[in-house]
């Protein structure tokens, strides 16, 4: 690690947090602890102002590193009150290359929650009377999504403990494993500062469209929906107790897209079943993890919307019908089953899936004529989504996603101040964004939010767990059981010749860092000679390989 670089993140973290006592492990002490999360967010949201209000929705991404006062997203914190970011690999370069990928992450997010605490202690100018203004201190949601196996599914590619994709999980047929995954992942994350976990998947496996073409493949524990729904639940578990209760779990992609009949980021899919189906296969796993949990820990914090129809509640499904991401009549009604109303009332957020996909853009503006960032964030909120993840999207009439997301803003501040029913919508989400915040940290204390530094030694340390899925999940596919000692009578002796072959798949962690193979040309081969070689029990033979 850079020497000079990680002193300046302590010196700013150091300095920010100064007069408060270090602690990350348990809630935030106080007066005000015996207060609910819902009464200590209610005070607070009658003294925010509405760009502050507003700012709460927006879960947004940026490009690089750099958060330095130059940034854009310096600007969005300090200037525009953005509540929420996500952190990236591919698409924006959010992470830097081996050895240093998880110090520098480190760094970055502790960045990022020091400058919304010293934002707080400038005032503002209220762009409406002038007069200046108190920011408040409201910690950010900083998220991210780690699916396990790698490459390209995996944000982080080094420094973390190698986890296995939610398949191979499945295959196991245990639960307590995938609690365990979870919680190594609720360990490491968290030890890294991030607070918002963007899965599981909790699709139920249905079409081979769904399998291929860029669609879920091995993202899913499976295709039977009360082990999905079994699985989800264990992990879930995992994550909070990884994290110690300290991140918040966004269970995707709600209500299911396991059956869709096209890649769901290209295009808006849709699931022609009947109502009754959709609730014995797509929702019975978002059932058992909202409504029908049976404890805290096995619950979804929120629920990612995903943009796809549903003809069991939409009816006949036509090219200008909207996906129930943006559709109040059909979100309303599923969400008003009651395992999801009962989840509801109990403050459980909807997170909307990213709006800058190709599929919205390509659902909003299918000539490529005109499309208007601001209008589709206002309509996903007005159809039920509480947090906008707003991805890469660009209007038509900005320049880039930054100059889009300030045009969004502006609007929704606007619009907040001209309309009283658009103002209560947000205030009601601003609300259940609030009070996920208070779960998470009881007070608004900074150094509660930023975790200690010495947590990165514990990194990485957890193979064993990765092991014992690879082991519980090999699964017998040909020949049948039956039939296995009449095709494969013996294993191979010293006298046979094994060739290997290597799907080899190179991939970077940053679109500048250098490009290395997922999986070495040799690793299997290297595998068997320690297993199965001269120093353990000589089956094989080196020359043989």
């Amino acid at each position: 690690m850079k020497v000079r670089r990680l002193f300046s993140i302590c010196l700013l973290t150091a300095l920010a947090f100064s007069f408060f006592a270090p602690t990350f492990s348990g809630r935030a002490a106080g007066p005000s602890q015996t207060n609910l999360p819902e009464e200590r967010a209610s005070a607070l949201l009658d003294k925010l102002t509405p760009e502050e209000k507003v700012g709460q929705l927006f879960l947004v991404t940026f490009t690089g590193t750099a958060v330095d006062d130059q940034s854009q997203i310096f600007d969005l914190i300090v200037n525009h009150h953005i509540g929420s970011v996500v952190l990236l690999a591919a698409s924006n370069d959010n992470f830097v290359a081996a050895p240093d990928t998880v110090s520098e992450a480190y760094g970055l997010i502790s960045q990022l929650q020091a400058i919304e605490w010293q934002a707080s202690q400038e005032p503002s100018v209220s762009t409406a009377s002038g007069e200046q203004l108190k920011n408040a201190y409201i910690p950010l949601f900083v998220a991210t999504s780690q699916e396990g196996d790698g490459y390209p599914n995996d944000q982080i590619l080094h420094g973390l403990t190698p986890l296995p994709d939610l398949m191979s999980i499945g295959a196991t047929w245990q639960p307590s494993l995938a609690e365990q995954v979870g919680a190594v992942a609720g360990q490491e994350l968290s030890a890294l500062g991030f607070n918002l976990y963007l899965g599981p998947s909790l699709d139920v496996l249905e079409s081979a469209g769904a399998l291929v073409g860029g669609g879920l493949g091995a993202r899913v524990f499976g295709g039977d929906p009360y082990w999905v729904g079994e699985m989800g639940k264990a992990y879930i578990t995992g994550l909070h107790k990884g994290s110690n209760e300290r991140m918040l779990v966004v269970a995707k992609h709600f209500p299911g897209r396991g059956s869709s009949d096209r890649p769901t980021s290209q295009e808006v899919a849709t699931i022609r079943k009947s109502l009754e189906q959709l609730k014995q296969i797509e929702l019975a796993p978002f059932f058992a993890v909202t409504g029908s949990a049976p404890d805290p820990q096995s619950t979804a914090d929120g629920l990612l919307v995903s943009h796809i129809r549903y003809q069991g509640f939409q009816g006949n499904i036509r090219a200008t019908t909207r996906p129930v991401s943006f559709d109040p009549q059909a979100l309303s009604q599923i969400l008003s089953l009651p395992a999801f109303v009962s989840w509801r009332e109990n403050e459980g957020l909807t997170v909307s899936d990213d709006l800058g996909s190709q599929a919205v853009r390509r659902f909003y503006d299918p000539g490529g004529q005109s499309f208007l960032a601001r209008f589709v964030a206002r309509d996903a909120l007005l159809a039920g989504n509480d947090l906008l993840y707003m991805g890469n999207i660009v209007s038509s009439d900005a320049q880039d996603n930054y100059s889009t997301v300030l045009q969004t803003l502006e609007f929704f501040t606007q619009k907040y101040r001209e309309d009283a029913a658009f103002a209560q919508r947000v205030d009601d989400a601003v609300m259940r964004i609030l009070v996920a915040k208070y779960r998470i940290y009881g007070n608004f204390d900074p150094a509660s939010v930023t975790p200690r530094a010495e947590g990165l030694d514990a990194l990485a340390a957890s193979q064993a767990v990765t092991f014992e899925v690879a082991r519980q999940s090999a699964t017998l596919i040909s020949p049948d059981l039956k039939d296995l000692d009449a095709v494969l009578p013996a294993p191979p002796d010293k006298q046979d010749h094994i060739v290997f072959f290597t799907d080899a798949r190179p991939g970077r962690q940053c679109s500048t860092c250098p490009e290395e193979p997922m999986l070495a040309g040799d690793a299997l081969q290297n595998v068997i000679l320690r297993l199965y070689g001269p120093q353990a029990g000589g089956q094989v033979v080196p020359t043989h390989l």
